[in-house]
């Protein structure tokens, strides 16, 4: 028995089964017979372009059986607009529905990226934000705060809807509850200096004339090196430093600041907490044409505090002129 082929609600459609390369394919993917029969349904109703409410509940139970299925994705998108013109339903009452479903189905499969753009379709038809969005989106974050998909989508969310001035509270719940999320920290610069960034062509603004906000940059310097402080040994703040310093064209401001991290360089890097000071230390001294006191830094980071990227650290000390460090 079929779920499809035993209905007489779909009688009229003459399902198309899967083209496997003839009767005896090479290598056939060995799909359950349920999803094969869902499968061939759908191949028949996208021959005739149909968009009706039992393409949507076809497809509901292909995603439920395959939810990485971007194609059945993609035409349930096209079929819930399509019905919309032709029942002239509310559309913004037809996404909610649709964002309820789909917010289930985001819950038990984290990782999947065809979910996110999906909803993305769907955000795209509406002129504001709906207020249950940022709140499911934290409780996506709460599982893991670190999905590259979600982060995706809500900084398309940011830039389609404007909410430039209102996620930086968000960011520091984030950064307050883990100082090491890498992910809430590219999302802090995101929103800080991606407005004035061309999405298409990726440059941004102060590359083509943009004056830098000087007193942004010193807030952020101060907020950053305030969360160097709390675990030095966290690459996350130490890259949005780099960042920051580059925006004004020179690390050396921050020089002495790293320097708290470092301790006595001649005595063998004793006392240092941090090795992403004494690299970051490195080029400073390199931004200072000092080439051995760089070396000194890096040799360190090659032979005691980083050995596992020695090769990485000797490149370094080559671009100075300097010689490989042996382990």
């Amino acid at each position: 028995m079929g779920r499809y082929r035993d209905s007489q609600e779909w009688t009229d459609i003459i399902p198309i089964p899967q083209n496997d390369g003839g009767p005896n394919p090479l290598a056939a993917i060995a799909y359950t017979e349920e999803y094969s029969e869902a499968m061939e349904y759908l191949r028949a109703v996208m021959a005739n372009n149909e968009n009706s409410e039992r393409v949507l509940e076809l497809t509901e139970h292909i995603i439920s059986m395959n939810p990485a299925h971007y194609t059945v994705w993609l035409y349930r998108a096209n079929t819930l607009f399509e019905l919309q013109k032709q029942n002239q339903s509310d559309l913004q009452e037809d996404i909610l529905e649709e964002l309820r479903w789909l917010d289930g189905i985001s819950l038990r499969h984290l990782k999947n990226y065809q979910i996110w753009h999906h909803r993305q379709t769907l955000m795209s038809h509406l002129t504001s934000l709906p207020s249950t969005e940022l709140p499911f989106l934290a409780r996506m974050f709460s599982k893991d705060t670190k999905n590259y998909h979600v982060w995706s989508y809500r900084q398309w969310l940011v830039r389609h809807f404007s909410l430039w001035d209102t996620e930086l509270p968000y960011i520091e719940t984030l950064l307050t509850a883990d100082v090491r999320n890498n992910s809430a920290w590219n999302h802090r610069w995101f929103v800080l200096f991606g407005q004035h960034v061309d999405p298409n062509s990726g440059k941004g603004m102060d590359e083509v004339g943009h004056i830098v906000d000087e007193d942004l940059i010193d807030q952020e310097v101060e907020y950053t090196k305030a969360k160097i402080r709390l675990a030095p040994q966290n690459p996350s703040p130490w890259n949005y430093l780099r960042g920051l310093l580059r925006k004004r064209g020179s690390l050396l401001e921050c020089k002495e600041f790293a320097e708290e991290f470092i301790g006595d360089v001649d005595e063998e890097g004793d006392g240092c907490r941090s090795s992403h000071a004494l690299d970051f230390w490195a080029d400073c001294w390199a931004e200072e044409k000092e080439a051995e006191k760089a070396g000194k830094a890096l040799e360190l980071l090659a032979k005691r505090f980083d050995p596992i990227r020695r090769n990485y650290w000797n490149y370094r000390r080559g671009l100075l002129g300097l010689g490989a460090v042996e382990a």
